[in-house]
């Protein structure tokens, strides 16, 4: 599975990101392309540790972590956590450059770091969370057509 730790992944997305313009319409789902850009700006917070979200309950989640972030396609329209959805778009430039600059900072973590939990999936690998960012991030940027 594709990781946002290789560099080229990162780039990708990079790119993409740059090519979308702020007025792009959805090709499923609410979000408007402001919306999303806070939205997985939020999700980057979280890996980071500075956004803290509660675990949820979930049945069968070691199972649920590994289908969902290694095997499955993400489904559209899927849930997602208030606390993701919180941020209100600011101008459409500062957005994406501190998109841009969270998705930069991504690095394989050192051995024995701590990694935050999420609330779905709870405590995941380093492997967990280089996947799950570059299939979060592909997923919304497939769902506005770049």
């Amino acid at each position: 599975m594709p990781s946002l730790y290789d560099s080229s992944r990162r780039h990708e997305v990079l790119t993409r990101l740059a090519t979308l313009p702020p007025d792009r319409r959805p090709q499923w789902g609410r979000f408007t392309a402001p919306q999303m850009v806070a939205h997985l700006h939020e999700a980057y917070r979280m890996y980071a540790g500075d956004l803290r979200i509660p675990l949820r309950p979930v049945p069968l989640r070691p199972l649920v972590r590994r289908l969902l972030i290694h095997h499955l396609p993400f489904p559209k329209g899927a849930p997602t956590a208030p606390e993701l959805l919180a941020r209100i778009p600011s101008t459409w430039d500062r957005d994406v450059a501190e998109l841009s600059a969270a998705i930069e900072r991504v690095r394989t973590p050192a051995e024995g770091s701590t990694l935050p939990q999420h609330p779905i999936f709870g405590a995941m690998t380093a492997d967990d969370w280089g996947v799950l960012l570059y299939k979060h991030t592909d997923h919304h940027l497939r769902q506005f057509g770049v």
